[in-house]
């Protein structure tokens, strides 16, 4: 049986309160929390939006309509006069690696560039002929990537030579979404480092990377991980502090209390990722993962893949699916599944092929749309355990992986896929929104680290079924045949 910690009434609600914002893929989030990490009852509100996507790789958002988002969210809930000025900070976490080129004045010259654009796929090519990518990686903690700003921005010089000619700073989505509500661009150290131009050690932004980028270290945000009080025209947040804002990844582990090196996060959101918290940088750093610093003290370590949330997605909007998808996906496995490569936006970690699109392997006349789903489902599972496969000897103190995120809370039954594949106990946390929940922990450890947290929402443990062992050792090994068939080429 699952435990819940249930929202709580504001007139039970311990104080100080925070208001936390959650910027992700399919929607901007917020509401406000109390003191113990609860969501307080009615004051929460969503606002769907979409990436702008087309065949050449972008994907793109505008960031003046997120900032009107994240107006209307904290209008919605902070209406209440009973709120007073209970509220003590507002803190936001943003999906991870946006880019965005402003002007003097703080105005946008592009739209924002996100995680899944991958048109600078040509300049990563070029920078790894140049740089030495793994004594990049050694520093930063990250790969020359498309979701990285070095490539971004050397494609940029090309393709829109007057955009960053007219650029004087370069900011993050939630950077702009601030600047816009409190006119400071706060970045909090996550986001810095998820620019990949961060040095995971000195958290400072790295000399080589900038110069092969064309910029200065003066048109970024100096990280910083303190709030700042700040002027509000809404009366509930008169006495707020405002946090710099952080990456939905680090906000992810602390929602689901991934706090340390002992609990893996695998991430199962629009996109996903397997991340782990450690007491400083991890070395030496595989060569398929990322380590980000996210604090004066701890660094993130892990992968990310792009495709998760949306490639279920796909699956339902695209294929002729059966009435029970949580049938196919808890059945035993089938060697008439067929073999898919599960990369829609390109692949991130461990292969960093940001250019590689899906394959579907062993599709016959035979094969329908549920046997596609399942297919998509294990590759995503495949997917994971190759990113595992690197990071399990980086951290030899896990002891629990932990699944948390809207595909896991809708298809609970896929975490059966994933423990089998992982060939580990995979742990479902069943709490909503563990992302939005992580954001209001960390600003409620600046603002009551004196009060005790409520402890977190779990529900069942999937065990490895030994019976399945042989199938999925043999899938992975022709997930990897083909992988290096088709991708690496």
């Amino acid at each position: 049986m699952s435990r819940h910690d249930d929202d709580v009434a504001l007139d039970a609600a311990r104080d100080p309160l925070v208001v936390a914002l959650d910027i992700g893929s399919t929607a901007t989030r917020g509401g406000v929390h109390d003191a113990t990490g609860r969501r307080v009852h009615g004051l929460q509100h969503k606002v769907p939006h979409t990436f702008t996507a087309a065949p050449d790789g972008t994907s793109v958002i505008d960031p003046d309509q997120v900032t009107a988002e994240v107006e209307q969210v904290l209008d919605a809930v902070t209406r209440k006069s009973r709120l007073g000025t209970r509220i003590a900070g507002v803190a936001m976490d943003t999906f991870a690696a946006s880019l965005i080129a402003v002007d003097a004045a703080g105005r946008a010259l592009t739209p924002c560039l996100t995680y899944a654009d991958s048109r600078s796929a040509g300049a990563v090519r070029a920078l790894r002929a140049e740089l030495d990518e793994h004594a990049v990686q050694q520093r930063t903690g990250t790969r020359l990537h498309t979701s990285y700003h070095a490539p971004r921005l050397r494609w940029l010089a090309t393709a829109q030579p007057g955009v960053v000619r007219a650029a004087a700073s370069w900011w993050s989505l939630g950077e702009y979404v601030l600047a816009r509500l409190i006119d400071r661009p706060l970045a909090g150290t996550s986001t810095a480092a998820w620019t990949g131009l961060l040095d995971r050690r000195t958290g400072e932004f790295d000399a080589e990377l900038l110069a092969a980028a064309g910029i200065t270290a003066g048109q970024l945000t100096a990280p910083r991980d303190t709030p700042e009080p700040a002027a509000s025209q809404r009366p509930a947040l008169a006495e707020a502090a405002w946090f710099p804002v952080i990456t939905d990844g680090l906000a992810s582990n602390l929602g689901s209390g991934a706090t340390d090196s002992t609990v893996l996060t695998a991430a199962t959101a629009t996109s996903g990722a397997l991340r782990v918290l450690l007491d400083g940088p991890a070395d030496p750093l595989p060569s398929g993962l990322w380590n980000y610093r996210v604090d004066a003290r701890r660094t993130l370590l892990g992968g990310a893949i792009n495709d998760v949330g949306r490639a279920v997605s796909w699956a339902q909007d695209t294929l002729r699916l059966g009435p029970d998808p949580a049938a196919v996906l808890s059945a035993p496995p089938s060697g008439a599944t067929p073999l898919v490569l599960p990369y829609l936006t390109g692949e991130r970690a461990p292969g960093w092929a940001g250019g590689a699109r899906a394959v579907f392997g062993g599709v016959s006349a035979a094969t329908d749309g549920d046997a596609l789903h399942r297919g998509i489902i294990e590759g995503v599972a495949m997917t994971y355990a190759r990113v595992a496969a690197e990071l399990y000897p980086a951290a030899p103190g896990i002891v629990e992986v932990a699944a948390a995120g809207r595909v896991s809370n809708d298809r609970p039954e896929w975490l059966q896929i994933l423990a089998d594949v992982l060939g580990r106990p995979v742990t479902h946390v069943t709490r909503p929104r563990a992302t939005q929940h992580g954001t209001a922990l960390l600003a409620l450890d600046t603002l009551a680290p004196e009060v005790t947290r409520a402890p977190r929402a779990i529900g069942a443990t999937y065990e490895p079924q030994a019976a399945h062992a042989e199938y999925y050792t043999d899938r992975r090994g022709r997930f990897a045949e083909m992988y290096d068939a088709l991708v690496r080429g």
